[in-house]
C-alpha cells in the first residue's frame, strides 16, 4: 500500500505518525508560563514530579514540537518571522520602519525601528528592550542593539527640545500617577549622556504613530534593509553558538523539557 501512495499522501502519513508519537509525550511548561497566569511559584507544578514524568510511562517532549510549524534545519531570521513571530507585532515594526524612512532617517536607524519590538512579537514583553537587544546583538551593528535596549527607558521621558513628548497612550495604559521603576530612571540618566542617545530617541519618535490598523506593510519593502543589516549566520539562527543562540533555540523548541 505504501508503495502506491502519492508524495502528498506520504507527507500526510508522516505528519499523522508524528502526531501519534506526540500523544505519548509529556509536554512541560516553564515556570514563567505559570507566573504569567498569576500562579504562585510555591504551588506551581512546572518543576514538580508530574511535569517531569516521574512515575509516568510516557516520555518527555524533546526536539521539534509537531504542534508548531516545522522550521528549516538552518533557520533564517525570515523563517522565525514566518513560523514563530506574531503577525500583529510585525505590522507595528513595519509601520515604524516605514515612518522612519518617510522621516528621512539613515538606513541604520530605519533598521533599528524595524527591530525595536522584536522581543514582544517573538519572545517576551517584560523588559522587551533588553531582551530584544540581546536577541539580535551578535548579528547587528552595536549602535542598533544599544538603541533598541535603551528605547526601553528613553520612551518614558519627554524631550521637548528634540520633539518628543510623553505619549498620551502611556497615560491611558499606565495611569496618570505612573512612575518608572528606579532602574529605568537610572538607565535614562545614563542614556542621555551617551553618544547614541538620539538613536534611541528616534526609535521612540517613530514608535507611537505606528499602530494604524488600516495600513498594511509587507516585509518585502524592507527585505534589502534586513539583508544589509542583519548578519545571518550560515549555520542558522540557534545553531551558531552565539551569545544569544539559546534564545533562538528556545523560540524554535519552546517546550523542551531541559
Amino acid at each position: 500500500m505504501a508503495g502506491n501512495m502519492t508524495l502528498s499522501e506520504k507527507l500526510d502519513e508522516n505528519e499523522e505518525q508524528k502526531l501519534r508519537e506526540f500523544e505519548n509525550k509529556i509536554v512541560t511548561k516553564s515556570l514563567l508560563y505559570y507566573l504569567a497566569e498569576g500562579e504562585h511559584p510555591i504551588y506551581s507544578n512546572s518543576s514538580g514530579p508530574g511535569n517531569f514524568g516521574h512515575g509516568a510511562t510516557n516520555g518527555l517532549l524533546m526536539g521539534e514540537d509537531p504542534r508548531l510549524p516545522k522550521m528549516p534545519e538552518k533557520p533564517t531570521f525570515t523563517d522565525f518571522l514566518r513560523y514563530r513571530f506574531t503577525i500583529g507585532g510585525q505590522q507595528h515594526l513595519l509601520q515604524s520602519a516605514r515612518l522612519a524612512k518617510m522621516n528621512g532617517l539613515p538606513e541604520k536607524l530605519i533598521f533599528a525601528c524595524l527591530m525595536h519590538d522584536i522581543a514582544i512579537c517573538g519572545f517576551i514583553r517584560s523588559d522587551h528592550g533588553y531582551w530584544g537587544a540581546q536577541m539580535i546583538a551578535p548579528y547587528v551593528d552595536e549602535e542598533v542593539s544599544w538603541a533598541i535596549k535603551m528605547h526601553q527607558c528613553v520612551r518614558f521621558f519627554s524631550d521637548p527640545s528634540n520633539n518628543y513628548e510623553y505619549p498620551e497612550s502611556y497615560t491611558k495604559m499606565f495611569g496618570v500617577d505612573y512612575q518608572p521603576e528606579p532602574y529605568i530612571v537610572a538607565e535614562y540618566e545614563s542614556a542621555k549622556k551617551h553618544k547614541w542617545y538620539m538613536s534611541a530617541l528616534e526609535i521612540c519618535k517613530n514608535d507611537q504613530y505606528a499602530f494604524d490598523p488600516n495600513i498594511l506593510v509587507n516585509w518585502e519593502e524592507f527585505e534589502d534593509v534586513v539583508g544589509r543589516n542583519f548578519k545571518q549566520p550560515p549555520e542558522g539562527l540557534g545553531n551558531d553558538n552565539s551569545p544569544s543562540a539559546h534564545i533562538w533555540r528556545t523560540l524554535r523548541r519552546p517546550c523542551n523539557a531541559l
